[in-house]
């Protein structure tokens, strides 16, 4: 059952951002002074009294300019209305009303959804009621003074709003997969996006660093959830100047930080670039399971060796992720869009797999008997006592040696590449933990086992 949606409205700079924020009790919507920072709808859980919902962030509404993404919000905010159960319309009360919020509240009066005047920057509990009271000829109700800032107000502004929220009875915990799309600036993230979802979900614009907030959407396939989080392109730090899209590309590292499965996203004609590398190297200091996405693929000329020169180049480009799965796809077209999820699902599973010690130390023993540990100068070679399982997401592995230094960079990989051939680690980082151990408390431990 999908929680009641609640769709925040208002022209630019009027607080909407931090309103949100203090409604779902979070600094997910990013605040910044400046017109137009929040483009996409973004989507945030609120609870007041005994009722859940979610709040919906829009960008700015103007109605009489049609310029760069003014159209698109515009969309975007006619969207979330079509959604939401109820609309809040924030408007500033240090500034009065405006022939901007006539022309949004003419609008609003059309939809057929509740619509809630807040009037937003009443820091003064003494002239709040003043500042609102401005706002009855708006012709849509009893203004509600509030502070986006400190809270003050929006009780009373809550305490109304829960009147169109129906009881929703305590929701099943969802087994979704958390998936972040990240890649550089115009890659085509939203057009993946809004590809998987069959709308305009996302703003898609041909202007690098179109979205800035981390939008979260959730989708199903075959009994599957999937929550979808669309980020910031992200260009070199040298090229990001403090404000909106700094605050974005954090977002977009939060993100894959708080994700399952990242599908890097990369551009078939731009081919594998440093960004992407770095980005990679973001992802498995993370230890998060990755797919890698070549997108735009409809507009790179093919022959029949295309396809395989490409894929042995990017791999060579992104060695440290080769256990990564990769799909060429076209965004725009649709093009084995839909197969993604399911290399998504195959990481996803590699990414929480638990496997039973015995297994392990099976593993182990074969692979010690075709490749011997490697012998030091002094002629001290190195023993693995044994492995076991300590977590999953990344599976982490604790490999209990005579001496750790003893094992050099190539026999650790020859380890990780057994355990990944054996077990089927595919789309996840896996990691080894060498620990040096001696062979009295190998003993020590194993009769304490025998005992229990």
């Amino acid at each position: 059952m999908s929680l009641p949606i609640v769709a925040i409205i208002g022209r630019p700079n009027v607080g909407k951002s931090t309103l949100v924020n203090r409604l779902a009790g979070a600094h997910e919507a990013i605040v910044y002074d400046e017109p137009g920072v929040t483009r996409d709808r973004t989507y945030s859980n609120a609870y007041w009294r005994d009722r859940e919902f979610v709040v919906v962030d829009t960008g700015g509404l103007v109605f009489d300019d049609d310029t760069e993404f003014l159209p698109l919000i515009r969309e975007q905010a006619s969207l979330a209305l079509a959604e939401a159960v109820a609309a809040i319309f924030v408007v500033d009360g240090q500034t009065g009303p405006t022939p901007a919020d006539e022309a949004i509240a003419e609008w609003l009066r059309q939809q057929p959804v509740p619509v809630l005047v807040a009037v937003n920057k009443c820091e003064s509990p003494d002239q709040g009621l003043a500042q609102a009271a401005q706002f009855w000829e708006l012709g849509l109700g009893e203004p509600y003074p509030v502070s986006g800032i400190h809270g003050s107000g929006t009780g009373e502004l809550l305490d109304q709003l829960i009147t169109y929220i129906p009881p929703v009875s305590e929701l099943p915990e969802t087994d979704e997969i958390k998936v972040a799309i990240v890649g550089r600036p115009n890659v085509g993230k939203s057009s993946l996006l809004n590809a998987f979802v069959g709308t305009q979900r996302a703003i898609v614009s041909p202007i690098s660093g179109t979205t800035r907030d981390s939008i979260d959407t959730v989708i199903e396939r075959e009994g599957k959830v999937y929550r979808l989080i669309d980020t910031a392109g992200i260009r070199k730090k040298k090229n990001v100047e403090y404000g909106p899209e700094f605050f974005g590309i954090n977002r977009a590292f939060k993100a894959i930080r708080r994700a399952d499965v990242v599908l890097l996203v990369i551009d078939a004609l731009d081919g594998v670039t440093e960004q992407d590398q770095k980005l990679v190297g973001r992802i498995v200091e993370e230890g998060r399971a990755c797919v890698i996405v070549v997108n735009k693929w409809d507009a790179v000329e093919k022959d029949s060796y295309t396809i395989y020169d490409y894929e042995k180049h990017t791999k060579e480009r992104l060695h440290f992720v080769d256990w990564a799965a990769m799909i060429f796809v076209s965004a725009k077209t649709g093009q084995r869009v839909e197969k993604i999820l399911e290399l998504v699902m195959q990481a996803a599973e590699a990414h929480k797999r638990r496997v039973s010690t015995s297994v392990i130390n099976e593993i182990l023993e074969e692979a010690v008997r075709w490749h011997s540990p490697p012998t030091t100068r002094q002629g001290r070679q190195g023993k693995i006592y044994y492995g076991t399982q300590v977590s999953t997401q990344p599976p982490s592995i604790a490999l209990f040696v005579n001496e750790a230094e003893r094992f050099n960079t190539n026999y650790r990989r020859y380890i990780e590449r057994q355990f990944r051939q054996q077990l089927g680690f595919n789309g996840t980082p896996i990691r080894l933990l060498w620990r040096s151990k001696k062979a009295r408390d190998v003993e020590n431990t194993a009769n304490r086992a025998t005992r229990v």
